[in-house]
């Protein structure tokens, strides 16, 4: 304001046009485009993330060294069905002889794939129904789901917030906004995302505590969420010999329902809405 009044404006105006140059010019688009490719983690996040991998690596490889031996060269993870068919096989007899350190191992290989998003988790639930049936399987699955996810919550906690960012930022400003015009029905509406597929559980386990959801309904939902869903995949490990593909176990039916279950525990909120506006 004082260069303005003082006779400066056009020496303003004219560093300004410069500087719109600069901004809009080839080589500072290339420039800022690969800034913002860049790697998002910092060097103190990146050795933060990785050793909180390596403790649980440690933990779980310690699991394992106190099972008793097997054949192991017979044990592989699934990548199909038809693996998971001959990995329940190997490990029928073996979960029958040593129930308490199997299921050990079970449980402490799911947290370790949920708490660090690797696939195949799906196929971990179906071989539970496989070798506990519904109800035993059920409550496995929920269980480790859910601790594997909380540890997930609170990883991303630590070092989550540039990794989501760069890895999904519209699905990100989306899900804060969603977030933020649902907070006083928050519990109803993360219990909606679980039991449906509307987002990715993965994305749900790294988004929450970065749109500050609390970690008790984090939790809640989850446990009581994941229940419908983990209980249509544990039942399909029953006929494991009639599943053809993982694509076969949501089918339009299936998702149906998941929406309609989901569509129930928003329903107060919905109520609350049209009360407001009548």
């Amino acid at each position: 304001m004082r260069n303005f009044l003082s006779g400066g404006g056009g020496d303003n105006v004219k560093q300004t046009d410069e500087e719109n140059l600069k901004e809009d010019s080839p080589t500072s688009k290339k420039a800022s485009s690969k800034f913002e490719g860049k790697f998002p983690l910092s060097k103190w996040e990146l050795i933060a993330a990785i050793s909180v991998f390596l403790i649980f690596t440690t933990g779980l490889l310690s699991v394992y060294a106190t099972m008793p031996a097997s054949q192991y060269g017979n044990i592989k993870f699934p990548r199909n069905i038809s693996d998971l068919r001959l990995l329940k096989d190997h490990l029928a007899m073996y979960a029958n002889d040593y129930p308490a350190q199997f299921i050990l191992g079970y449980c402490s290989t799911y947290i370790f794939m949920q708490t660090f998003m690797i696939p195949g988790t799906i196929f971990m639930s179906l071989l539970a129904g496989a070798l506990f049936g519904v109800m035993r399987g059920l409550v496995m699955v929920v269980l480790n789901a859910t601790a594997g996810a909380s540890s997930c919550y609170f990883l991303s906690k630590l070092i989550g917030r540039p990794l989501v960012s760069w890895l999904w930022p519209e699905k990100m400003r989306y899900f804060h906004a969603e977030i933020a015009k649902r907070r006083e029905k928050l519990l109803n509406y993360m219990l909606f995302l679980r039991i449906t597929p509307t987002l990715p559980n993965t994305f749900i386990n790294l988004a929450s505590p970065i749109v500050d959801i609390p970690f008790h309904i984090f939790f809640l939902a989850t446990l009581v969420g994941l229940i419908p869903a983990s209980y249509i995949t544990v039942r399909a490990g029953l006929a494991l010999g009639d599943l053809k593909s993982v694509k076969d176990l949501y089918d339009f039916k299936t998702l149906a329902v998941l929406f309609l279950i989901g569509s129930i525990s928003i329903l107060p909120t919905i109520l609350k809405r049209k009360r407001t506006y009548e």
